[in-house]
């Protein structure tokens, strides 16, 4: 079997804001697979599709079964890959997926299989990024910014049955503008806010919720640090990307004087990258994103790196459903799994028409499918109506 075509997408789900960037991957024995580049939101998706277009021909005529060596050879012969980033290794992570997909779908076994099985047969999930609004329309625009509306889109989650619930306090200022980044220690009237915050969320599930804070690395180390103290009397799960993951001493010494758990890593690329961290001891809950990580091949060794130091994982997830098919294979087969990550996003019909199977949590949790490859694939309606395609042969 050879790789005979590599298509790739930029979806429409009708947000400029999130455009999903989809591989395709022809076979000559007429198996296809599906991969990810995992910067399909914000300012990455044509630079993820530029990527792809100039490694894809590396690994046309290369046999799909032998996934090592098609990864080797996008990272090294791109010259480019051994400096690791975003757009290589999106791009890298987008093909290896696909090839995962088709070495599943040409044996008839799920990803999660050829990773050694699965440990478990569902994942617990939680709700992300709830101040962004939480219902089955997706991001309604309802922006979290006063603890009644916070506390409002908490429980809604929990009457999805989540046990979990994401935020981050201080996306929005209290008139709705947005904080922006914040650094230096945090003034007493913002931390007053986020402990509001904080507060109405936990009244608001219970305590057997568990509540985790997101920073999205929009505050320094003093203002995380700031941030986490007034929290953890309110008990965060932990706190990720508290500040840049750019420095690892910078993300050692916060984990060294937090007591909150410490997340991170969407925007860590690469197991050697991971390795200074986890030597580091600065994270507790390691987040690669198989879509930027380096896809299945290299983000399950950064799984079993990650067991090695006690670090849990929870892979980032913010892309189509292919990503995530991807990614929940890969979380059913790891032991140092700690929960799932399900994005308001994925709630909403645009997200939830892209491909074939429509796979949601029920009750907190979300159930392993157990098809060939990594279980999902595009409709043809997706395809057809993507705002870029391209073809490399």
């Amino acid at each position: 079997m050879k790789i005979i075509t590599v298509e790739a997408y930029i979806l429409n789900i009708g947000k400029p804001s999130f455009r999903p960037v989809v591989t395709r991957i022809l076979t000559d024995e007429g198996i296809t697979g599906y991969g990810e580049a995992s910067l399909g939101f914000s300012s990455g998706p044509e630079g993820a599709l530029g990527m792809i277009r100039e490694i894809a021909p590396l690994v046309i005529g290369m046999d799909p079964m032998a996934h090592e060596a098609i990864w080797n050879r996008m990272y090294y012969d791109s010259f480019w890959g051994q400096g690791g980033g975003a757009a290589i290794m999106s791009a890298i992570s987008a093909i290896d997926i696909a090839v995962w997909d088709i070495r599943g779908k040409a044996l008839g076994v799920s990803v999660g299989t050829l990773l050694g099985g699965r440990m478990r047969d569902s994942l617990r999930a939680y709700a992300s990024q709830i101040q962004f609004g939480w219902s089955k329309e997706g991001i309604t625009g309802g922006k979290g910014y006063s603890p009644d509306l916070l506390a409002e889109q908490a429980a809604a989650a929990v009457s999805d049955g989540y046990d979990a619930v994401k935020v981050n306090l201080l996306t929005y200022a209290p008139d709705g503008s947005r904080y922006g980044i914040l650094k230096g220690p945090l003034p007493g009237k913002v931390l007053r806010e986020a402990e509001r915050r904080m507060k109405a969320v936990r009244e608001a599930v219970g305590e057997d919720v568990d509540i985790l804070l997101e920073n999205h690395g929009f505050t320094d180390k003093e203002a995380a640090l700031s941030l986490a103290d007034v929290c953890a009397p309110y008990r965060a799960f932990f706190i990720e990307e508290p500040c840049t993951q750019e420095e690892v001493q910078n993300c050692a010494e916060f984990a060294s004087r937090c007591s909150v758990p410490v997340a991170g890593g969407e925007r860590i690329y690469g197991k050697r990258a991971f390795a200074n961290f986890f030597e580091a001891r600065a994270l507790a809950v390691a987040q690669p994103d198989v879509g930027s990580s380096g896809g299945i091949t290299e983000t399950k060794k950064i799984c079993d790196m990650a067991d090695t130091f006690d670090v849990n994982i929870q892979t980032h997830l913010s892309g189509s459903p292919i990503i995530t098919a991807a990614s929940v294979q890969l979380e059913s087969a790891v032991p140092n799994f700690l929960i799932h990550e399900h994005i308001v996003t994925c709630l909403s019909p645009a997200y939830r028409d892209l491909c074939i199977y429509d796979d949601q949590p029920l009750g907190g949790r979300l159930s392993v499918p157990d098809r060939p490859g990594i279980g999902q694939e595009l409709t043809g309606e997706a395809m057809e109506k993507a705002l870029v395609k391209t073809v490399i042969s």
